[in-house]
């Protein structure tokens, strides 16, 4: 496994974490619609689906993890959630929240929601 994988595991395990110790039941993990389409995180809060991308970086030094949630990479997270809403039509509300860790030099978990 590659360092940059290595950090973006470690990120999405405390995004994880996070989200539990905050009320939300982690649904699905690195949920691959396509080669195109992968969703970090599926959790439902209360009754909203919620969509999260996990950005980590070691530090801050190269810019914010957010930074690297792009309009193109915003519309492959959407083309996943509409398709995961086809196959469970259950879901009446949903949104995208963004996660973004930095492990260095202490951890730090920010979380957008509705983005």
């Amino acid at each position: 496994m590659s360092d940059n994988k290595k950090t973006g595991q470690i990120g999405e395990d405390l995004a994880v974490k996070y989200l539990e110790e905050n009320g939300y039941k982690i649904l699905e993990r690195n949920k691959h619609f396509s080669r195109a389409s992968e969703i970090d995180i599926i959790a439902l809060d209360k009754k909203t689906l919620v969509f999260v991308e996990v950005k980590t970086r070691n530090t801050n030094t190269c810019g914010l993890p957010f930074e690297a949630i792009t309009p193109t990479k915003y519309q492959k997270i959407k083309t996943g959630l509409f398709t995961y809403l086809g196959e469970h039509p259950e879901y009446k509300q949903y949104r995208i929240d963004g996660i973004s860790v930095i492990l260095k030099p202490s951890v730090q978990i920010e979380h957008l929601k509705n983005i």
